[in-house]
């Protein structure tokens, strides 16, 4: 297990989306993976630094616990307004361009590039886990 806490600011996304970079390329991912796996922690993220601390700064705390050329889980934890992703519907790609909403795109693209995304609210805390599993192709 490896764990980095950073103030939850645009200016830590290298920091922390290499982190889970260098956290995937252990455990033994692919490139092409491993890019994926940084898309994915990266739109998390940004989620949180736009939207979890409206009226005040917080912080962001990534943890991953990987088994090697097994799995890697990618716990993105946040003490921001509570904000269940998963709760999003999923958006209608088939509409015409001036009647799609606005938003939600990105839990989409979460959800194409990871095998498992859970969330959950514990102690005050916004908990997303994204699963990757090595040998399974998305």
């Amino acid at each position: 297990m490896s764990k980095i806490i950073l103030p939850a600011t645009i200016e830590h996304l290298e920091n922390l989306v290499g982190f889970v970079s260098e956290c995937a390329r252990k455990t033994g991912f692919s490139n092409k993976r491993l890019k994926e796996i940084e898309l994915a922690s990266e739109e998390s993220l940004v989620n949180i630094f736009n939207y979890a601390y409206p009226e005040k700064s917080g912080e962001v705390t990534v943890t991953c616990f990987s088994q090697k050329d097994t799995l890697l889980k990618i716990e993105i934890m946040d003490k921001g307004i509570p904000f269940d992703p998963l709760s999003l519907p999923e958006p209608d790609l088939h509409a015409d361009l001036s009647e799609r909403k606005v938003g939600g795109l990105g839990i989409f693209f979460i959800r194409q590039m990871v095998d498992e995304i859970q969330y959950r609210r514990e102690d005050g805390n916004n908990i997303l886990t994204l699963t990757i599993f090595i040998n399974k192709a998305v």
